[in-house]
């Protein structure tokens, strides 16, 4: 299990200098490439639309509602899911404490908000149909490589 402080320095090297559709297409891409034959959802929205979706083979619809409610989460954080999980778990927080309910948010690791360099987070990008390290990971490695061109 990976350290609040971990998870904040690798969130800290995750900067895009530009992400539009084209970049969410590639992320995307990237995702389902390395998602190889894992049961998941990949999904890529901002904060008012979905920019690339994918729903693998062996993924299930309880797969989406996950998506969704932990890309809520990293949206509204605009933070990880996991490291807003990891800060809850640390200091007794929780997305009650904040009014949230969980039938909207979750605080499971996969979602990782897309920031671009002077304007801030712009979007974000999730899995869903792994264990929540996983999930996370996997958004990571597709985000390094994408940004490594």
């Amino acid at each position: 299990m990976p350290t609040v402080a971990a998870l904040e320095a690798e969130y800290a090297t995750l900067i895009f200098p530009h992400f539009a559709e084209t970049e969410a297409w590639a992320l995307g891409q990237k995702l389902v490439d390395l998602a190889g034959t894992a049961p998941v959802v990949i999904n890529i929205r901002s904060a008012d639309r979905v920019l690339f979706h994918a729903a693998l083979p062996g993924s299930a619809p309880l797969n989406d509602v996950w998506a969704r409610r932990k890309s809520n989460t990293a949206l509204l954080f605009q933070l990880p899911s996991f490291l807003v999980g990891l800060r809850h778990k640390a200091n007794g927080g929780s997305l009650a404490g904040h009014g949230l309910s969980e039938a909207d948010y979750a605080e499971h690791g996969g979602a990782v908000p897309i920031q671009v360099v002077g304007v801030g987070v712009v979007a974000c990008a999730t899995v869903s149909g792994l264990p929540q390290a996983d999930d996370h990971a996997l958004v990571v490695a597709a985000m390094q490589a994408v940004l490594a061109g």
